[in-house]
């Protein structure tokens, strides 16, 4: 097989380079349909320019991934004999199968992706299945085994680096090694997957929100013992002069959150379109069947809400009026401090009076909050000392937890609906018995 450099233009990092066997994966039928798959469901009714896809996002990631795993095993930059044993050596077959691994599994790594990407996950698909476990399924198929035996490949190799361990069905089976690779990718600190999303969804729907110093960042990533109580266990870390870029990527993160992944339009078209793909769907859900699978793309859906808008009594034909017509429902009450503190069930209180006064059709409620906050890793001290990230960084520290709850009306109804709510606010939200129990979540 010819080792030929081939050169993609991307307006994120530029050049991303790729063999002739990476591009024999880009070809391949699983990764040519993120093609069609938006990143950002239907953000692109509201941020017209965010009409990228899942295609060239993992093109960017498998380009990041490759410079970190470059930079992280560099031997000038390994800490300490522990890490050293950990690392292949850099002339070694061992150190070209891994980040040959690394690459295909970054490229792989969102495969399993469904119509819309995220917009309907978690209802759509049978209990137990995630997209995860989709993306696995397919580097383990017929689609992509002949290129991985090919290249002497084991497909599990890389399956373990496209999940990580926290979404791979055999968790424990990960070793110190592959679990570094995997936080390449996929990990919640430097994951290549969370840089490129947000330079790439800031890029395209032209907010600035999400630019942080990646070079800088990357320049800076080590593999290091973890600090908390002396533990040697391996992980990703940073050295001191990188910390700013660190705490610049998580506020990139809880900004992005709160200007463009949960504007309340956006969510609300997630929404329709949920209740669209219940009622259109076989049965209410997507097939794991993978020849299914790959045979519906956000193109076919699409068609169908096209298609449903404009015949009424056609499965889904409310939602798809209210996508294709704009005519989605409107916010009327959000979570708020004030009302917070003085019930902390406010929220819960205001949707049940809604509906028993407007009807539950004409009522949608959305809800998120952050599992976690702040970003615990291992720094490299210019004292050479390890620390945690959270004793150095105050910053890193106060990124509040982000957290939304919205209700929506029909639009048909917002304007009477927000009238009632503010005449009857202090009614439907009395004071609650026991402060104590006020939540900031």
């Amino acid at each position: 097989m010819s080792d030929k450099t081939h050169e993609v233009r991307d307006p994120i990092h530029v050049f991303i380079r790729l063999d002739s066997a990476e591009r024999r994966v880009l070809n391949s039928e699983p990764y040519q349909r993120l093609r069609d798959i938006h990143q950002l469901a239907m953000t692109y009714l509201v941020y017209p320019g965010a009409t990228h896809r899942r295609f060239e996002h993992c093109l960017g990631v498998m380009e990041l991934a490759g410079r970190i795993y470059d930079i992280v095993t560099d031997p000038d930059r390994l800490y300490d004999d522990t890490i050293r044993k950990l690392v292949p050596k850099r002339d070694s077959l061992d150190f070209a199968y891994w980040k040959r691994v690394i690459r295909m599994a970054a490229l792989c790594h969102d495969l399993g992706h469904l119509p819309f990407s995220h917009a309907a996950e978690l209802e759509l698909l049978p209990e137990g299945i995630t997209h995860e476990l989709l993306s696995l399924r397919l580097i383990q198929s017929e689609y992509l085994t002949p290129i991985w035996k090919n290249l002497k490949i084991d497909a599990d190799d890389v399956g373990k680096l496209a999940l990580g361990p926290k979404e791979h069905p055999k968790p424990d089976s990960f070793s110190d090694w592959e679990t570094i690779l995997a936080e390449i990718i996929v990990g919640d600190a430097f994951g290549a997957d969370r840089m490129d999303y947000l330079l790439r969804d800031s890029y395209h729907a032209g907010v600035s929100y999400g630019r942080f110093d990646h070079y800088r960042l990357i320049d800076t990533l080590r593999i290091l013992p973890r600090s908390e109580d002396g533990s040697k266990e391996p992980t990703l870390g940073i050295e001191q002069g990188g910390l700013q870029t660190a705490e610049a990527l998580l506020w990139a993160r809880y900004f992005m959150y709160t200007q463009l992944y949960f504007h309340p339009v956006r969510r609300i078209y997630d929404i329709h379109l949920k209740d669209f793909l219940m009622d259109w769907l076989p049965n209410g859900h997507f097939s794991t069947e993978l020849r299914e699978h790959l045979a519906l793309t956000d193109n076919e859906v699409l068609a169908a809400i096209r298609k449903a808008s404009k015949t009424p009594g056609a499965p889904g034909h409310g939602p798809a009026r209210r996508i294709t017509c704009r005519e989605h429902f409107r916010p009327v009450y959000e979570r708020n401090p004030i009302d917070q503190r003085r019930n902390p069930e406010s929220v819960e209180l205001m949707e049940r009076a809604l509906k028993d006064n407007f009807g539950p059709a004409g009522i949608r409620r959305d809800r998120y909050a952050q599992k976690s906050r702040g970003m615990s890793f291992p720094v490299f001290s210019r004292d050479g000392r390890i620390q945690n990230s959270l004793a150095l960084s105050e910053t890193l520290q106060k990124v509040p937890v982000f957290a939304v709850d919205w209700i929506f009306v029909d639009s048909e109804i917002r304007e009477i609906a927000r009238q009632w709510v503010e005449e009857n606010r202090a009614t439907i939200i009395p004071v609650a018995e026991s402060p104590k129990e006020i939540s900031n979540a």
